[in-house]
């Protein structure tokens, strides 16, 4: 795949919230406002390339019954640093994001790259791939943030806005509006990509961090096994 590919299919072709649906909670959570979107949506870039980096270059060295906890190790140290940094020279941002910062440890798109992607591809390629999906992540949030504000609000990062501060729609920066919001962007998205969202039909062991241990040739005769035995029971 070219380098130009792997960084642009994050923004839509397989953006992490409005395709893959992934990172859901912080997406719902920090997207009420420009300012906090813009915020978390640079923390989980910047520890997103750097822990694609780290696992990439460690993916032979790493044992493969420990990989998932060797992840967290080190997707949380790169959090703590972001955490530590942001803390001492913006805490006006730190306050804002709260729990939601420290919880990009868990984030299911840094973890689901790092698993399916960084563990099994070099440096350089981790890197872009991190860059691509952490800027989708934060196209994302911004896209969110700018609709449920400006709307929702009446301001646009902080500032009001004059004529929609009187005429705002408050449930949209509530939950039921950030589900609202959530759910057009998916049916745009959809729209956009005439509802192909890129997910494999047939799948082989290369690549997958159990083949070792589940000694099938196929990963489909993995599936269908399983099949079998749901039917037999």
């Amino acid at each position: 795949m070219k380098k130009s590919n792997i960084v642009l299919k994050g923004l839509l072709k397989e953006n992490p919230v409005f395709v893959l649906l992934l990172g859901t909670c912080p997406t719902l959570a920090t997207s009420t406002s420009v300012i906090s979107a813009l915020a978390m949506g640079l923390a989980a870039t910047a520890v997103l390339i750097c822990s694609n980096i780290v696992i990439s270059a460690l993916r032979n060295v790493i044992p493969d019954k420990v990989r998932i906890p060797c992840y967290i190790v080190v997707i949380a140290g790169f959090v703590t640093i972001v955490q530590l940094l942001m803390q001492a020279y913006l805490p006006s941002l730190y306050e804002m994001l709260g729990v939601y910062l420290a919880l990009i440890v868990v984030n299911c798109i840094i973890l689901g790259r790092a698993e399916g992607y960084a563990n099994s591809h070099k440096v350089g390629e981790a890197a872009l791939d991190g860059l691509g999906m952490g800027i989708g992540f934060l196209l994302a949030l911004l896209c969110m943030a700018i609709i449920r504000e400006v709307l929702g609000n009446g301001s646009f990062a902080g500032m009001a806005i004059p004529f929609l501060k009187d005429h705002c729609i408050p449930i949209l920066v509530q939950s039921p509006g950030g589900f609202l919001v959530f759910g057009i962007m998916i049916a745009l998205v959809s729209a956009l990509t005439n509802g192909k969202a890129p997910i494999k039909k047939s799948f082989d062991c290369e690549g997958c961090p159990s083949a070792k241990a589940c000694g099938k040739l196929t990963c489909s005769g993995c599936a269908n096994e399983e099949k079998e035995a749901a039917v037999n029971d």
